[in-house]
């Protein structure tokens, strides 16, 4: 017999010394779409041939666009003497998994809210009862939950910047807690909002600064804002990821924007401490999620490892216009969603936005 595994729970295990071997039974086209980091791909029409490839030493997931096909190798499996789990819901479970880490920097909590399915990375950043909350998406009771749990009132929701592969949540969730909304202009935005400056800054309750202080770094679009955290920690959006820049193309003025993100790399961002934190508002497949760390990594890290922020002007916008990769999915419709507020109802937003991270460069 196999048993019905939780997304949660698959998620929970990835990162630390209990990952199962995760065996994705669709189709090589749909596996190649969006997968889960590190499983492996075997059409259920070629599990029967390929079967004595599994090894026995570890618990298969088997996981598919729905969990019908994944039920179906999951009883073949455990018949064959394997000790296997079926990944209920499927890829769409997947998709809408959160977790949550925590971390202290100079009296100023930030919880890191990681949407696992989706590669897509929030915060809150609170002291003394009050909060703020940055790129949230529309799993709104996830952050008054949070919220509650450290006696905080949400006093303050951004955005990074107009987003293109995800529906944003911030001016739902500004409304729904009564909480200002911040939106840097430049992005063209069509609802009301508190509109970001260069050098605006904002205090939490308890004096530590959370603020916006000449950090405007257009280049992933004309709006995109970093925020500088108690002068530890950068917020960076989609303009600096742990494994990658931000795309400039989804404008369709590449060169363009790909000569603003360098100066805004260079001018901005690599400019801060060397031992600022970088927590991005994405990350890649490639990427190592561990349920007790943030998904960050020290400036003067990403500078000595990230290829890209050493290269000359010119050899920038050259490598950042060639690399083109298929946009997301629903991109036009997610980015009218997030520009109007679209009053669509959240179940045809969630499958609007169902699909892998496809910001990064």
């Amino acid at each position: 017999m196999y048993r019905d595994l939780s997304a949660e729970e698959l998620a929970a295990r990835l990162g630390t010394n209990d990952v199962p071997l995760v065996l994705d039974v669709r189709e090589r086209d749909e596996f190649a779409t969006w997968s889960i980091p590190g499983a492996l791909n075997i059409p259920i029409g070629e599990l029967e041939a390929k079967i004595g490839e599994l090894p026995h030493g570890r618990e298969v997931v088997t996981v598919c666009a729905s969990g019908n096909r994944s039920s179906a190798a999951a009883a073949a499996l455990a018949r064959a003497g394997w000790h296997v789990a079926n990944l209920a819901g499927g890829m769409p479970a997947w998709g809408a998994v959160y977790d949550s880490v925590t971390l202290e920097l100079a009296g100023v909590t930030v919880v890191q809210v990681r949407r696992r399915g989706k590669g897509c990375l929030s915060y809150l950043i609170g002291a003394d009862g009050e909060a703020f909350v940055i790129d949230p998406s529309l799993a709104l009771d996830l952050y008054r939950e949070l919220a509650a749990e450290h006696e905080w009132r949400i006093a303050r929701v951004f955005d990074t910047h107009l987003h293109a592969d995800h529906v944003s949540g911030a001016r739902a969730l500004a409304e729904a807690v009564g909480a200002s909304l911040h939106l840097n202009p430049a992005d063209d935005f069509a609802f009301a909002y508190e509109r970001l400056a260069d050098g605006d800054r904002f205090e939490l309750s308890g004096g530590e600064h959370f603020g916006v202080a000449a950090l405007h770094t257009p280049g992933h679009t004309r709006g995109s804002t970093v925020y500088f955290v108690a002068d530890r920690a950068v917020l960076t959006g989609d303009t600096l990821l742990v494994d990658g820049v931000g795309r400039p193309d989804l404008a369709e003025r590449a060169v363009e924007f790909a000569r603003n993100l360098y100066h805004s790399l260079k001018e901005k961002v690599l400019v801060l401490p060397e031992d600022a934190l970088v927590l991005p508002a994405h990350y890649g497949d490639a990427v190592v999620v561990r349920p007790d760390e943030p998904v960050g990594a020290r400036l003067a890290t990403l500078r000595s490892q990230l290829a890209p922020l050493s290269l000359p002007e010119e050899e920038f916008v050259a490598w950042a216009t060639e690399r083109s990769t298929p946009r997301p999915p629903n991109y036009a419709a997610i980015i009218r969603a997030n520009a109007a507020g679209s009053e669509l109802p959240p179940s045809v937003l969630s499958r609007l936005e169902l699909g892998p991270n496809r910001c990064s460069a």
